[in-house]
């Protein structure tokens, strides 16, 4: 994904379709000049529809288009015919956006799965004709409903990719390198900070055709919380990761200390994501012997597993997706509804079943 190519974040300005007026009309003919109503009802108004594709990646295709209005409903007619709808507008969007209205900031939905369909701006409906409101007492009423008003919104569409695994750490800590290791992904790499400036997204090959999804965002600093190097903007991609993979290069001074700048990040961003299965990397350790990665060893933290790899040299990069998978097993096992014994009912379900 270039740079110039990646956008995570969208504003529209939506408005549904009116709902057509139902008609108030009455049946005429030769030798019935005193027919009942006949009036049809509106057709609604179109609805503005976001549908999930996972061919897309980015929300590019929406940047520039601003305005969506949906068509309005057709009035009613005669001989109880129903006004045709107004055509919906479908929005393809990929997976894992996210609608909010944009003024007061409330999630309105989000769209995870390919093909799944949901109404972000519904359509008026239409109205009905005077032929609903016939009864033995008001056998011609001489009124009908007006369609209900179209819907206007200002919506923000805003990205949070899906993925398996999250790549967290500093400026130069090797994640693009380890991505386009075991992945087919071709980030930008350079020896300079920041050369990440998107997230970008690999599917890395495991054992018996298995895989799982690795996303890498940009680096982040101390006081990104606050705007400090590109900020938290990014930060939001593995907020649904399913696990984070901390990454910290083995020439770092203080590498618990490093670690414990990116939590405060993380925490600072959105506490839930210190709730997350962690695993901590030690990159680039072709540079060291044994002895003194033995030394460092000593220094990491104890509450994260943690392995030494080099991506240039490829060591330890099976056993760091062994963990990784290791990880995500465990993390969809401890997601997995809790079955009772006898009933097959989720746990905390305080209903018996019928």
């Amino acid at each position: 994904m270039a740079s110039n190519n990646f956008i995570d974040y969208v504003k529209l300005i939506c408005r549904s379709g009116k709902g057509g007026a139902g008609s108030r009309h009455y049946f005429r003919a030769k030798g019935l000049p005193n027919g009942g109503p006949d009036g049809g009802d509106g057709g609604r108004g179109g609805h503005i529809i976001l549908e999930g594709n996972s061919q897309l990646w980015t929300l590019l295709h929406l940047q520039y288009q601003k305005h969506v209005f949906a068509k309005d409903g057709e009035g009613g007619g005669e001989n109880l015919r129903s006004g045709a709808q107004g055509d919906d507008i479908v929005l393809q969007v990929p997976l894992g956006t996210i609608a909010r209205n944009a003024e007061t900031q409330e999630k309105m939905l989000e769209i995870t799965e390919h093909g799944q369909r949901a109404i972000l701006v519904p359509g008026g409906r239409g109205g009905w004709g005077n032929d609903h409101f016939k009864n033995s007492i008001n056998q011609a009423p001489e009124y009908a409903q007006p369609g209900e008003p179209a819907v206007e919104a200002v919506v923000i569409l805003e990205l949070k990719l899906l993925a398996d695994v999250g790549l967290v750490g500093f400026p130069n800590a090797g994640k693009s390198t380890l991505l386009s290791v075991v992945s087919a992904a071709k980030p930008k790499i350079a020896d300079y900070a920041f050369t990440t400036l998107v997230p970008n997204l690999g599917v890395v090959a495991y054992r018996d055709y298995k895989s799982f999804v690795m996303a890498d965002i940009p680096g982040i600093i101390e006081g990104a919380a606050e705007g400090k190097g590109l900020g938290t903007r990014f930060l939001r991609h593995i907020e649904r990761n399913s696990m984070l993979l901390f990454m910290i290069s083995c020439d770092s001074p203080d590498i618990a200390a490093e670690y414990q700048i990116l939590v405060n990040e993380l925490e600072q961003f959105n506490p839930d994501l210190l709730d997350k299965q962690r695993l901590l990397a030690i990159t680039k350790s072709d540079m060291i012997d044994d002895e003194l990665e033995a030394e460092i060893r000593a220094t990491l933290p104890e509450e994260v597993p943690s392995i030494f790899i080099s991506s240039l040299t490829n060591k330890n990069i099976v056993p760091l997706k062994d963990m990784i998978w290791k990880a995500l097993e465990e993390t969809r096992r401890d997601a997995a509804p809790v079955k009772r014994a006898g009933f097959g009912e989720e746990e905390g379900n305080e209903e018996w079943p019928s």
